[in-house]
């Protein structure tokens, strides 16, 4: 099992920058997937980006090129840089850990608002 606990949301003006950091409760250097996704109000959880541990990342459309994931093993922690944010960003910010068919693990949310 894991424990997932995610901090760094806030408010923040449209344009602006935040970086959310997920850490976990123990190694995630086995965990096949790390992963950050978002679910806005009345929507869908959606993935926003995911880091395997072969190294390979991969990003919503929606983000790419401003928004960058970055895992450190050495840590214990994935991280999200959000850059150029704009109001539609606006979500609560969940970490996943998970490797298929076997288990999926979520932290509790952090919450980030854009201001236009």
């Amino acid at each position: 099992q894991v424990q997932l606990v995610e901090s760094g949301g806030g408010l923040v003006q449209a344009g602006g920058s935040l970086r959310l950091s997920c850490a976990a409760s123990r190694s995630i250097s086995s965990i096949e997937v790390m992963a950050w996704y978002r679910q806005a109000p009345g929507k869908r959880r959606e993935m926003v980006a995911i880091s395997t541990s072969g190294g390979s990342t991969n990003y919503a459309d929606s983000v790419k090129g401003r928004f960058t994931i970055s895992r450190d093993n050495a840590k214990f922690t994935v991280d999200l840089q959000m850059a150029s944010l704009k109001p539609e960003d606006t979500a609560v910010y969940y970490c996943n850990a998970r490797k298929v068919f076997q288990y999926s693990y979520w932290g509790q949310g952090t919450q980030v608002t854009v201001s236009s």
